[in-house]
C-alpha cells in the first residue's frame, strides 16, 4: 500500500476545501495515494445532508454553507483542529462503519497521550468527555463515500471560541454541549496545538496502516 500524503493547508476557506475534496475524490483513479488534510476554517457552519433548518437559530455574521457529507449542522473556527480523509476505502476494505470507528479511535489515542479519557457512543458518531457530571461533545465527524472513496473527516475542539456552537443545535441534538482539550486538559496544562496536530496524523496513519 501506497504512503499516505499529508498535507497541511492552514487557515482556510471552508467552501474552497470543501470543492478541492470534491474533485479530488471525482478525479481520483485505482493508482492515486490515499491523503489526510489538515487545516483550521474560518468560521463557518455547515450543514451536513441530514441537516434540519430548524437546528440553526441565529448564525449571526457566521457564512452558512450546505456540505454534501453526512450528519447535521456544525461550527468551525480558529483553534479546531480538522483533519480530512481522502481515503479508496474500496482498496483498503475498510467498510463505512470501521472508518468512522478508525476516525473516533485516532481522536481517543490522542486525548488519552494528553490524559484526557474519552469515548464514543454507539448511536451517535463522535467523540465525548465525561466534564462536570455530564457528557460533553469534544470531536465532530462526517464522511462522504463516493466511488467507494472517502472525503470529509474529523473536526476537533482544542483551543477555540465555543460560543458560536450555542446559536446551533450541534449534530442535530438539542442541549448537547461541546467542550475542548484547553477546557479539559489534566491541571491546565498549556495547549500546542502543532504537538495536537502532529499526534492526530501519526495517529490517523498509523490505524489506516493497520487496514491494508
Amino acid at each position: 500500500m501506497q504512503n499516505i500524503i499529508v498535507k497541511q493547508l492552514g487557515l482556510s476557506d471552508y467552501q474552497t476545501v470543501f470543492a478541492a475534496m470534491q474533485t479530488f475524490t471525482a478525479e481520483r483513479n485505482e493508482e492515486t495515494a490515499d491523503e489526510l488534510w489538515l487545516t483550521q476554517h474560518h468560521p463557518v457552519f455547515t450543514q451536513g445532508q441530514a441537516g434540519k433548518p430548524e437546528h440553526i437559530f441565529n448564525t449571526g455574521d457566521i457564512p452558512i454553507i450546505q456540505s454534501d457529507r453526512g450528519g447535521q449542522v456544525t461550527y468551525h473556527g480558529p483553534g479546531q483542529i480538522v483533519l480530512y480523509f481522502l481515503i479508496d476505502i474500496k482498496r483498503r476494505k475498510i467498510g463505512v462503519r470501521q472508518m468512522v470507528t478508525l476516525m473516533e479511535h485516532t481522536v481517543i489515542d490522542v486525548l488519552d497521550s494528553l490524559g484526557i479519557i474519552a469515548f464514543a457512543k454507539a448511536d451517535a458518531p463522535g467523540v465525548y468527555v465525561w466534564h462536570n457530571n455530564s457528557d460533553k461533545k469534544i470531536a465532530s465527524l462526517g464522511l462522504r463515500i463516493r466511488r467507494g472513496c472517502c472525503y470529509h473527516g474529523l473536526a476537533l475542539n482544542a483551543a477555540m471560541d465555543l460560543s458560536p456552537f450555542e446559536r446551533i443545535n450541534p449534530c442535530g441534538y438539542q442541549g448537547l454541549k461541546m467542550t475542548q482539550i484547553k477546557d479539559v486538559i489534566p491541571k491546565q496544562q498549556p495547549i500546542d496545538i502543532g504537538d495536537i496536530e502532529q499526534r492526530l496524523i501519526n495517529g490517523a496513519q498509523q490505524h489506516l496502516r493497520s487496514h491494508h
